[in-house]
């Protein structure tokens, strides 16, 4: 007896069955519209920390006469960076502190992205220096005065504004981040609404 057309193509793996074709370029797509998110959250939260950074740097020079262009400093880290925070999230460095509590994991991260981002700023500044036809010596930048106090004062500014970021981070990945979502910006009921913790 002959197969119902209509059950030929209802069968898994059929031409007739847009869903299996369909399915992994959704889960392409959605993977990364994820990452595309998580780009531009990292982006703005570097471009206000640095934007910081920048504010307060100007506000000083000028109350001692001097002037200094930073256009677009903040704007290009942040782009950069992110990207650099993207890459270690890619890594996990961090995946075998997982068992433990959440503040290894978050404070590891922040000091791991701090010290990165220190490093980063100390070979930009030289090679822009370098191309510039300076010295090495007139490369190097002075960062918070210079000095080992001025680069652990810059290195603890830094590890604590990343705290949060890294706080949400863990937080969305052991609760859900729908539930940690909602109970930030939507209030208790709407993260309820999200689901229970995991």
């Amino acid at each position: 007896m002959a197969k119902d057309p209509k059950q030929q193509n209802s069968m898994p793996g059929r031409p007739g069955e847009p869903a299996q074709h369909d399915s992994p370029t959704r889960a392409l797509a959605g993977r990364l519209m994820n990452e595309v998110r998580q780009f531009v959250v990292m982006f703005l939260y570097l471009w206000i920390l640095f934007g910081l950074f920048v504010l307060n740097q100007v506000l000083t020079l000028e109350q001692h006469g001097l002037s200094i262009a930073l256009s677009g400093f903040a704007m290009l880290n942040a782009l950069v960076l992110a990207k650099v925070m993207m890459i270690v999230e890619y890594f996990d460095f961090s995946r075998w502190l997982r068992g433990g509590p959440l503040v290894y994991p978050v404070v590891f991260e922040s000091l791991l992205l701090s010290v990165l981002f220190i490093v980063f700023h100390f070979v930009e500044r030289v090679v822009m220096g370098l191309l510039k036809g300076e010295a090495l010596q007139q490369s190097i930048p002075n960062i918070a005065g210079g000095g080992p106090l001025g680069l652990i004062c810059i290195g603890c500014i830094l590890l604590f504004s990343l705290l949060p970021f890294f706080a949400f981070k863990h937080l969305s990945r052991v609760l859900g981040p729908g539930y940690v979502y909602g109970l930030f910006f939507r209030g208790p009921s709407a993260a309820a609404a999200e689901g229970s913790p995991r």
